[in-house]
């Protein structure tokens, strides 16, 4: 199995580039027309990654979404999964998600030892991912579904520690997230701590709804920048995410 966009990712990051990543939940999709609008837009403001996935895929538009993201652009697909069923060979990889915030023995490796066998079978690339809960000032999807406690926005340390020990464990990137529709962005001294005790990639995400907000978490230290809401509501934010990302 070709490590191509974990390579990519590792190369860019190695030189210090910075990349946005539009993530795309299939149950926030009303209708085709406007996932078509968001690829469209997503390939001409130069958008880096695709994630798809959600907490819970309820209308049955998972397959169809990938389905139509490959059709209507080159940008590489990685599925973003809150369950061992977001798992589709169309996408390009898969973010192999070890919940590490939390206590959790099934987001830790329980889900992941039913997932193995069907992602040993596909040509999916897998990224072992350190997967981080940051309290982003409300209770969000994820915290609920997982079940786990986000650590608190103020504990840049206990940030750090936790990115390193996945780091020594041997996972390939760091994903934090504040969750879907967090009040409040990842403060940048948490960003800036983790990063400073990494050499993997990071990708920071979540309540990020401004060019502004972006671009303050690619200089604290996000390699990888990830948009969803505030794209849903105005895919034509996109090329100015991106710009600020980048610049």
């Amino acid at each position: 199995m070709k490590n191509l966009i974990l390579t990519h990712i590792l190369a860019n990051t190695g030189k210090g580039g910075k990349q946005l990543a539009v993530l795309i939940d299939p149950d926030s999709i009303s209708d085709e027309a406007m996932l078509v609008n968001t690829c469209k837009m997503s390939t001409a403001a130069g958008a880096d990654l695709i994630l798809v996935g959600g907490s819970l895929i309820t209308n049955g538009f998972f397959e169809r979404c990938i389905s139509i993201i490959k059709e209507q652009t080159d940008i590489p697909v990685i599925l973003f999964p809150g369950n061992i069923m977001q798992i589709d060979e169309h996408a390009d990889s898969i973010l192999f998600l070890s919940l590490i915030s939390g206590r959790n023995p099934d987001m830790l490796i329980g889900k992941h030892v039913l997932a193995a066998p069907m992602l040993k079978k596909s040509q999916l690339e897998v990224i072992p991912t350190g997967y981080m809960l940051i309290d982003g000032g409300n209770i969000t999807s994820v915290s609920y579904m997982s079940n786990t406690t986000p650590i608190p926005a103020d504990k840049s340390s206990i940030a750090a520690c936790t990115a390193l020990a996945g780091e020594m464990l041997g996972l390939r990137t760091i994903y934090m997230d504040a969750g879907s529709g967090a009040k409040q962005p990842i403060p940048e001294k948490l960003i800036r701590e983790v990063k400073q005790h990494i050499s993997i990639p990071l990708f920071v995400g979540g309540g990020i709804r401004t060019p502004e907000a972006a671009k303050a978490a690619a200089q604290a230290g996000a390699d990888i920048v990830v948009v969803g809401n505030a794209i849903e509501k105005d895919p034509s934010l996109i090329a100015k995410l991106v710009d600020a990302v980048k610049s």
